[in-house]
């Protein structure tokens, strides 16, 4: 399912002449192999690390035996793709051999390939917003992990779509934050609700208002991105979220969570934390291109089982990119 499948578009205005993607579409935006291609490109760290090693460990063994599988466990532990998913996919690639399923070095790739794909289909990736009135996005992260960046690219894939999108910048702490964002909106073709001197919830408050009140489509809400162990910014954080839901109930539609790839395991560690406050219903997997760490994908499902639906492949406009499992696991082995 597309991640706005659940997103059904209104007979409104098209795209803003002049704005970013008029006159493009949708088809033409999401080309399979275009997508493939900047996927690979961007996972090509991550998958010299992850398959390469593999790779190596296969070209020196003739046979498959238990000295083998022991080597493609390491070779696993060092992508980076979790404990708990690399011993679960050991065991079922030993129960393979056992069973005969599998009798040579040259078949370990095609079920290591099989079984992550199977794995991350299991996730809804879609986007949860209403079919009529104003779908509200949180998003949260850490100073550092690409936050503002990802909701600019986010509100440009709406834009895109000829929806109305307002940004509210609720990081009142980053006076350099507000400008970034300020800066994407006009870039993107977003409106912008701010005010440096308020309290962030009080932001989005009035964003909320003001998408209400001209029918907006969607509402991005930033948020600020201090480090998740502190205790003030989660209490923040949930006061963002009941202001809104008391002004628009049933908002957020969606809290997404932007992590930096290159951090590897700690990425987990903080969504974990962050889920505990904002119960998250995804994540936005941002630098994926400048990291060899790509490979703690595969073990999100083992140890958050939180969905990611968008992966972030550069500083462009367009290079953040709706999670497709397949295509992913495609990019990281070939």
């Amino acid at each position: 399912m597309s991640p706005f499948g659940m997103f059904k578009r209104k007979k409104k205005d098209e795209a803003p002449k002049g704005a970013p993607g008029a006159g493009v579409s949708e088809q033409e935006h999401q080309q399979p192999t275009g997508l493939l291609g900047r996927l690979r490109s961007g996972l090509q760290k991550t998958r010299l690390k992850v398959t390469g090693g593999l790779r190596s460990v296969l070209a020196v063994h003739r046979t498959l035996d238990e000295e083998l599988l022991e080597e493609i466990e390491e070779a696993l532990y060092v992508a980076d793709i979790g404990p708990r998913a690399v011993m679960r996919l050991c065991e079922g690639l030993r129960k393979a051999y056992r069973e005969g399923r599998i009798e040579e070095p040259d078949q370990v790739l095609d079920y290591l390939k099989a079984q992550m794909t199977e794995d991350l289909s299991h996730w809804d990736t879609a986007l949860h917003l209403p079919a009529e009135g104003t779908g509200v996005i949180l998003v949260a992260g850490v100073n550092g992990s690409g936050k503002t960046t990802s909701i600019a690219k986010l509100a440009h894939m709406f834009v895109r779509r000829g929806k109305r999108v307002l940004l509210a910048a609720s990081d009142t702490f980053r006076a350099a934050g507000v400008e970034q964002l300020r800066i994407w909106a006009e870039r993107v073709g977003a409106d912008l609700v701010r005010n440096e001197s308020a309290d962030p919830a009080a932001v989005a408050f009035d964003a909320a208002e003001k998408a209400l009140a001209n029918d907006y489509d969607v509402l991005i809400i930033d948020t600020a991105g201090r480090l998740h162990t502190r205790t003030s910014l989660m209490m923040e954080l949930e006061k963002i979220r009941r202001v809104v839901g008391n002004k628009m109930p049933g908002a957020p539609h969606e809290t997404l969570l932007v992590l930096d790839a290159t951090t590897g395991q700690n990425a987990v560690s903080q969504a974990l934390r962050f889920h505990e406050s904002l119960k998250l219903t995804g994540i936005i997997l941002a630098k994926l291109d400048g990291t060899a760490k790509g490979g703690i994908v595969c073990g999100m499902r083992d140890q958050i089982d939180m969905p990611v639906k968008f992966v972030g492949l550069g500083e462009g406009p367009d290079d953040l990119m709706a999670f497709d499992p397949e295509q992913f696991v495609e990019a990281l082995f070939e």
